[in-house]
């Protein structure tokens, strides 16, 4: 029976240690390296083609419950059964706040291109059905209307026009 010596059991130890520390560290940064969504421009400014009415709607709820509801939950808050499994988690599709932040060109895309986990939709999902999807997630966030466009930061103040509200239009 041969003898192992010191030197190699205290090279195998400080390696082993090593490893494990490598091994925490790729942990710990997968686990807090969050990266946002990168949106192209020109997909950002797409709008919907179809109009937020309940024929959309009732179209695509199937759709959400066959394919994203395991995720996103039943009511869209990132609670599904199968939620906790991902890193990154589901966003939460009831977040108004964060919702009314982005346009429907970019939730297109998301839908679209997916990221992992996400998968990708464009060949399980028509076009036309991904937009009713991006209509059905606005409603889930209570709000069926996109965000207000930007403002642009080319125009001087000289050259904005000032358009008085509706409501000052109407006779009382």
């Amino acid at each position: 029976m041969s003898a192992i010596s010191p030197t190699s059991l205290r090279l195998r130890k400080v390696l082993l240690a090593c490893v494990l520390a490598l091994i925490c560290l790729s942990i710990g940064f997968a686990a807090f390296h969050r990266t946002p969504w990168v949106v192209p421009p020109e997909a950002k400014e797409r709008k919907n083609p179809l109009h937020a009415a309940d024929v959309n709607l009732n179209a695509v709820k199937q759709l959400y419950t066959d394919n994203c509801s395991n995720c996103h939950g039943d009511s869209g808050k990132g609670d599904g059964s199968e939620a906790m499994m991902y890193d990154p988690t589901p966003s939460d599709l009831t977040d108004a706040a964060k919702m009314n932040k982005i346009t429907d060109g970019e939730i297109y895309y998301q839908i679209t291109e997916g990221r992992k986990p996400m998968p990708s939709f464009r060949k399980r999902l028509t076009e036309d059905q991904r937009w009713q999807m991006v209509i059905f997630v606005r409603s889930l966030a209570g709000a069926i209307a996109p965000p207000l466009p930007a403002k642009k930061p080319d125009l001087r103040p000289e050259d904005k026009k000032t358009v008085p509200p509706s409501s000052s239009n109407q006779q009382h």
